[in-house]
Parts: C-alpha cells; sequence; structure tokens
C-alpha cells in the first residue's frame, strides 16, 4: 500500500509538471522559441557529432592498423631472414631458436605487442616442435578463420579483444607465414593494443561533447536574450491593448528609439489615440441622442395629455356623430393608446441606454407571474382564436425577481406568440432546477428562419415589413425584455423555423450573483423536427377493376384509394 501510495504521488506529481509546462508552451511565444532552437540545435550538434566522432574513430583505428601492418611485415620479414641463416637441425635446436625469434620480435615494435609462433594447420614435420609464444594465455585470441586465411599466403589481420588486468582493450592480430628449417611452415601472429588511441578516441569524444553542452548554453542565452528583446515590446503592447479593451482610454506604449519595435509603439500609440477620438465622440452623440429621446418623450408627455384629454372627450361623444366621424373618433382614442404606449417604451429604453434602470427584486414564485400574465393574454388569445396552454411544475420555483419586469417580458413573448400564432395553439412551460427558473412560450404559426431568430430583439425589427402589427405593438417590446432579462442576470433566446413556429425561453438565476450555465428547458422544442413524409402509394384506375356489384365495386375503390 506504501508503494501504491508514493506511485500515486509521483504520477501526481508528474501531471502536474506536465499541465505546468503544457501551459507555459501555450502561453509564452518566448518559452516556445527557445525550446525549439534548443531542441533543433541539441539535435543539430548531435548530428554533427556523432558524423566527427565516427570520422575521429575510423581515422585513428585505420592510421594505427596501417602502422602495425607496416611493422609486422618488417618484423616478419626479419624472422625469415634469421630463420634462413640458421644452423639448426635437431628439435631442441629448433624449440630454442622458435623462443629467441619470438623473445626478439616481442621486445621491438611501436606500443605494446604480443608474438606467437604456431604450427601452419595440416603441416606434418619429422621432427616434433611445440609453439612459442611470449605470452601462451593469449593463444586463444588466435581465431581460427584468421589461421586458416593466413594460410592461404599473404598477410591476414582480424580486431580482437585483449582482456587485461584494467578490463578489455582493443587490439588488432596480424599474421603471415614463415618457413622455420627442419620443420617446415609455421604461422607468426603479432597482437597490438589498440588502447591507446581508444584513450584518445576517448578525450576527443568527451572535449567534443562538453563543446556542444557549451554551444547549446550559448544558443539558448542568445536566444532567450533575443526573444526577451522581442517580446517584451508585443506583451508590453498586449497589457496597453487589455488596458484600452478595459476603458482605460488614455494609456500607452513607451516609445524608445528609433527600431522596428519604437515604430510599432508609435503606431500603436496613434491607433489609441485615433480610437479614444472616436470612442469619445461616439459617446457624446451616444448621450446626446439619448438625452434627445428622453427629452423628446418627457416633452411629447404634456401635449400627449391634452390631446388625450379631448380625445376622451370625443369619444365619448361618439355616438352623437355620423358614422364618418364616429369612426374618425374611435381611430384616434386606438392611435392616442397606441401612441402613449410608445412614448413609455421610449422612456424605458432611455432609462436602460442611460444605465438608470433599477431593479426591485424580491423572492416571488415565478408561476405567479406566469399565471397573472397568462390571465393578462387570454381575452387577446380568444379574439384571435388561439388557445393558451399553459403548464406548471408541481413544486415552488421561487427566484429573487422584479415581478413586474418579469411580468412585462411575459407578456410581450405571449402577445407576439398570438399575433403570430394564425389560429394555432400557445404553449406556455415553467421549469426549475437547482440554480435557475426557465419559462418558454412556443406558437406553431409562421415561424421565422435562424437568420431571423439572430435579429428578432433588435428595436423596431420586423420579418416582413409589410405585415401590420395586428394587436399594436411598438416595436420595443423584445428590445425591453431583452433588458429586463439581462437586469436579472439572465438569458432571453429565440429559435424557429419556417412554417414550425416559433420558441422563445427565459431563463433567471434563483438567486442574485449565479453566473447560468445551462437552462432547465430546452429552447429546441421535441416537435421541431419536421415529420416524416408520407408514403405515396400509387392510385389505381376504377376503370381497371374487375365488375362487381353497386356495394363491392364501392368497399373496392375504398380499399385502394
Amino acid at each position: 500500500m506504501r508503494v501504491a501510495g508514493t506511485w500515486r504521488l509521483l504520477r501526481a506529481r508528474t501531471g502536474r509538471r506536465v499541465r505546468s509546462w503544457g501551459h507555459a508552451w501555450r502561453s509564452s511565444l518566448q518559452v516556445r522559441v527557445i525550446s525549439t532552437t534548443t531542441a533543433i540545435g541539441l539535435v543539430t550538434l548531435g548530428l554533427v557529432g556523432a558524423y566527427v566522432s565516427e570520422r575521429m574513430r575510423d581515422s585513428l583505428f585505420e592510421g594505427r592498423v596501417e602502422q602495425v601492418l607496416e611493422e609486422s611485415a618488417r618484423s616478419t620479414q626479419q624472422a625469415q631472414a634469421t630463420f634462413d641463416f640458421s644452423a639448426a637441425t635437431t628439435g631442441s635446436e629448433v624449440s630454442r631458436l622458435l623462443h629467441d625469434v619470438v623473445i626478439a620480435q616481442s621486445s621491438g615494435g611501436s606500443g605494446e605487442r604480443e608474438v606467437f609462433l604456431l604450427s601452419a594447420p595440416g603441416q606434418s614435420s619429422p621432427v616434433s616442435v611445440g609453439a612459442a609464444a611470449s605470452d601462451r594465455s593469449l593463444d586463444g585470441l588466435v581465431s581460427t578463420e584468421l589461421r586458416i586465411a593466413t594460410g592461404v599466403g599473404g598477410q591476414h589481420w582480424q580486431s580482437v579483444t585483449w582482456p587485461t588486468a584494467l578490463g578489455d582493450e582493443p587490439a588488432v592480430m596480424i599474421g603471415q607465414n614463415v618457413d622455420v628449417p627442419v620443420v617446415g611452415r609455421f604461422q607468426l601472429f603479432f597482437l597490438y593494443s589498440l588502447q591507446a588511441e581508444q584513450e584518445r578516441l576517448d578525450f576527443l569524444q568527451r572535449t567534443l561533447a562538453l563543446a556542444g553542452v557549451a554551444l547549446v548554453a550559448l544558443l539558448g542565452s542568445m536566444t532567450w536574450l533575443v526573444t526577451r528583446q522581442a517580446v517584451r515590446p508585443v506583451r508590453r503592447a498586449a497589457e496597453v491593448a487589455e488596458r484600452l479593451a478595459d476603458g482605460h482610454l488614455s494609456e500607452r506604449m513607451p516609445v524608445k528609439g528609433e527600431d522596428e519595435m519604437a515604430t510599432l509603439a508609435r503606431a500603436f500609440n496613434e491607433m489609441a489615440a485615433g480610437l479614444q477620438d472616436q470612442i469619445s465622440r461616439m459617446e457624446s452623440l451616444s448621450l446626446m441622442q439619448r438625452r434627445f429621446v428622453s427629452d423628446v418623450s418627457h416633452e411629447l408627455r404634456t401635449p400627449l395629455t391634452t390631446i388625450r384629454m379631448a380625445g376622451e372627450v370625443i369619444h365619448a361623444s361618439r355616438t352623437d356623430f355620423d358614422p364618418a366621424v364616429k369612426r374618425s373618433a374611435e381611430l384616434l382614442q386606438t392611435q392616442l393608446d397606441r401612441f402613449e404606449d410608445l412614448l413609455a417604451d421610449l422612456l424605458e429604453i432611455s432609462r436602460f441606454d442611460a444605465g438608470a434602470a433599477v431593479l426591485d427584486a424580491d423572492g416571488r414564485d415565478v408561476r405567479d407571474v406566469v399565471v397573472a400574465a397568462a390571465d393578462h393574454a387570454f381575452p387577446l388569445a380568444e379574439r384571435r382564436g388561439s388557445w393558451l396552454r399553459v403548464t406548471l411544475p408541481d413544486k415552488r420555483a421561487v427566484a429573487d425577481i422584479d415581478p413586474r419586469r418579469v411580468e412585462r417580458i411575459l407578456r410581450n413573448l405571449l402577445v407576439n406568440a398570438i399575433e403570430h400564432a394564425e389560429g394555432t395553439a400557445v404553449e406556455v412551460t415553467v421549469g426549475a432546477d437547482e440554480y435557475a427558473v426557465a419559462v418558454t412560450v412556443r406558437d406553431h404559426g409562421v415561424g421565422m428562419s435562424a437568420t431571423e431568430a439572430d435579429h428578432v430583439f433588435d428595436r423596431f425589427w420586423r420579418a416582413d415589413p409589410a405585415r401590420a402589427r395586428t394587436t399594436g405593438g411598438t416595436g420595443l417590446g423584445l428590445a425591453i425584455s431583452l433588458e429586463d432579462a439581462h437586469l436579472h442576470g439572465g438569458w432571453l433566446e429565440a429559435w424557429g423555423r419556417p412554417g414550425r413556429g416559433a420558441c422563445f425561453r427565459l431563463t433567471l438565476p434563483r438567486r442574485a450573483g449565479i453566473r447560468l450555465t445551462d437552462s432547465p428547458l430546452p429552447l429546441v422544442p421535441d416537435d421541431a423536427e419536421p415529420p416524416p413524409a408520407p408514403v405515396v402509394r400509387p392510385r389505381t384506375d376504377p376503370a381497371s377493376l374487375p365488375e362487381l356489384d353497386d356495394e363491392r365495386h364501392a368497399d373496392s375503390r375504398q380499399e385502394v384509394r
């Protein structure tokens, strides 16, 4: 269990380090450039180092082999000369001669070497003479393959491993035939150690590795310095851009020198100054527009009140007028109501634009607000021939809301749905979860496209400009409803498809400060997909049917149809 706990701890630490490195890689241009440059430098130096090391090894080995081949050839000639001038005739004299030659040759040459005199394979002699060697324990280094190749004639060599007290050393074994008096052909082998060359190669490789490490460190340092000089102005520009985005329009980049970065800083500052000027102008224009709308709305209320009073007097006496004047009085009253609603909506919009809208939130059951809005819309639905269906959850759906604003949202949605339902049913559904309360208003009327759904909350927007507002809307209801939903920290969304109706969803947080991530009710209805196309079956011509009596004939026609 302790081992498993330690493994989990190491795995968790490794995962945190990998995630931290991954975050640094994604978020820092300097880290990516330094890492990439260092990796490329390591790979390049590794390839160059391997190539140079291999060339040095081959050069040292080939040079040493050529040297010992020449040296062994001279030594073999000297030994053959000794055998040629020897007067040995007995086995003991030949053995002493072999031993003297081995001793004489082992002491000469460049570097450490061992000498072996072995009888040639298949050689028969009337005198029995044993082999001679400077170190009989190394006879096994002479391989059978080398002895067979040497027996053919000429000089042959083979790389071998020389075991010593300090460890194995690289070596080369060289063989050549010699003729010995009385006993015939022998094979003379020289064993040369290549340990000095190996040590020289190891030193060169260590030097090359240290030089590579130093070059990588120098490359990384130079890359860090260069990227730091290039990234710092960019990072500073990003910080200034974030400050500008947060509303600090007077923020500027410091300008130093006359290089490309200084040019970038000056251009950035000029752009920021231009943006500040344009934003200031737009804010002034927007403020003037909001003041104009607010002032006009307020100023129009006084003449509207006077006109309203006069209109009510005329409307109350309409029975005494002839039909044309009576109809004009009724139209005047209707348009005055619409004018008053429009002024009220303009005042509300101006409050939203000025940031003066206040939310009077209270813990209320959203079901009660929905029922109140539905009661207000029932007469309109009855006049338009639409059936209004309200589905409420069994449990209370309490949320911190402004009942007046939420009811206004629902009234606007219901009036809009009834107007476009064209006599079909309008469904209102309430749903709630732990964090939010949602209300959907679904109609099955003309519907709208996805592009139209994106603009349905725009002020004074209509999907069909030629379509008249039969319910006397002002064109600002859905825009005000969207602002009311945002004031609660909620959502107001729309979905629609041509010929399949539309659905509006209002989602409100149950408590102030909750950030919505999902809604208890879906925006797209379950019946949003079109029904499958009916199977078209071929109709049979009644004339082709057989003659039947009238009753059976009628039944057959019905079945075929």
